[in-house]
């Protein structure tokens, strides 16, 4: 599970741990990874960590090894590690910081697939999740990297649904909208009420609510779902929702 020393990766690496999987947990930062693998381990879960880059070759497939000599084979993998410039019109953005994103968002991914797949075929099959967003579907303005990144990460999945479709590996994507990572806990509350504003449902989501959806994915409860872009999004992805109206006496009233 790549991208798992906090936010989303940190709490499905929990709700795996909790389901019974035994979980190895890839990200950059030492003393977060072993900040989540205490959490495991005190709850009488199985969990082992590495420093990862998964951009780099050797490191994704050092971690894919680990997980196969540690507990015997890989069941299931969530490619959710995320990097990226700051948001800025498309000529703004600095050249490093776009390559950045797709060394680590689309170079990542594939590089976590192309391990996790043998991996996977050598204990008969697997399920594969990985980490888009509702900007990989819709573009949205000053966010040119974080789209590019995120639309390549929905077209690899679907490539690799389907060349391994007829031999017992599943591969999903997910595309969170707004969720209360700590990203957005870092923006302050303001942030947080301009976000849920964007979302039909009227909030933002969990890191929980994803990760019940990427467990439910790798479960025998999607055993005919694969190829998918499963959209975590309280409908954003459905359309645009105008402030509601209702009549009061001859005039018109906004909710």
């Amino acid at each position: 599970m790549a991208g798992a020393s906090r936010g989303i990766g940190a709490d499905t690496a929990k709700a795996f741990a909790d389901a019974g999987y035994a979980v190895v947990l890839g990200a950059r930062d030492a003393e977060a990874l072993q900040g989540v693998v205490d959490d495991i381990t005190a709850r009488d879960g199985r969990a082992v960590a590495a420093v990862t880059d998964v951009g780099d070759s050797e490191s994704s497939e050092a971690l894919v090894r680990l997980a196969v000599d540690t507990f015997g084979r890989l069941d299931a993998a969530f490619n959710n590690a995320t990097d990226g410039p700051m948001p800025a019109p498309l000529a703004d953005v600095d050249v490093d910081g776009f390559d950045r994103g797709v060394r680590t968002n689309v170079r990542g991914t594939f590089l976590g697939m192309k391990f996790q797949v043998p991996a996977m075929l050598d204990s008969g099959g697997g399920t594969i999740v990985n980490m888009a967003s509702v900007a990989g579907v819709r573009a949205m303005t000053n966010l040119s990297a974080y789209v590019a990144a995120k639309a390549a990460i929905i077209g690899l999945t679907e490539v690799a649904a389907l060349d391994y479709a007829d031999r017992g590996i599943r591969v999903n994507v997910i595309a969170p909208g707004p969720i209360l990572t700590h990203h957005l806990e870092r923006a302050g509350a303001e942030a947080q009420r301009l976000a849920g504003q964007s979302v039909p449902m009227g909030r933002i989501g969990s890191t929980a609510e994803v990760a019940d959806v990427v467990l439910w994915l790798c479960s025998e409860q999607s055993s005919f779902v694969t190829g998918a872009t499963v959209p975590i999004d309280g409908g954003q992805l459905a359309g645009h929702k105008p402030p509601q109206m209702y009549r009061q006496g001859e005039g018109m009233v906004r909710t």
